[in-house]
């Protein structure tokens, strides 16, 4: 599968930490903003200062959870692939899985299992949704011109709506 075919392992882990880091900074900095906004003092200057104040006290954090997730993904999928030899939907799930789990390890046995769950169903979503519209848009290309040359192969007349074949 093209999707699949990506930089190197050592190399994935420490792009895939960088760009979690890097929507995790910016997805926090317009929610903390937003936040900072509505929770600070009556006045524009207030609310201004407390938005920027919350963006730079939280962002950073917001962003460092997303980069040990994304880093920890990434290992995890990396050591898959060298596990099972082969790069498939399946990796990614069981990585989601895996990560879920460790990042709750701290809090017990059951938040672990709740949280491969939700962590193996999210990326079993994202991986269905991505094998979706790659066959779509497979099958958008696939015949340009579904009728052809052959005019026997033009549909009924009933459900041309409207169009003019020649």
């Amino acid at each position: 599968m093209e999707e699949y075919a990506r930089e190197p392992c050592p190399w994935r882990i420490v792009d895939d930490c960088g760009g979690a880091f890097t929507m995790g900074v910016i997805g926090g900095g317009v929610f903390q903003s937003i936040k900072g906004f509505r929770n600070a003092p009556v006045g524009v200057r207030h609310r201004l200062r407390g938005s920027v104040n919350a963006v730079r006290i939280r962002a950073p954090q917001i962003g460092g959870s997303f980069a040990v997730w994304g880093g920890l993904f990434s290992t995890i999928d990396c050591g898959l692939v060298k596990l099972r030899g082969k790069e498939d939907p399946w990796n990614s799930i069981s990585s989601g899985a895996l990560t879920g789990a460790i990042l709750a390890a701290r809090s017990g046995p059951l938040a672990m299992v709740g949280s491969a769950m939700m962590g193996g169903v999210l990326l079993a979503l994202i991986e269905g949704v991505g094998i979706l519209l790659t066959r779509y848009t497979a099958q958008q290309f696939h015949n340009p011109n579904p009728f052809g040359d052959d005019p026997n192969q033009l549909p009924p007349k009933d459900q041309q709506q409207g169009y003019q074949y020649q």
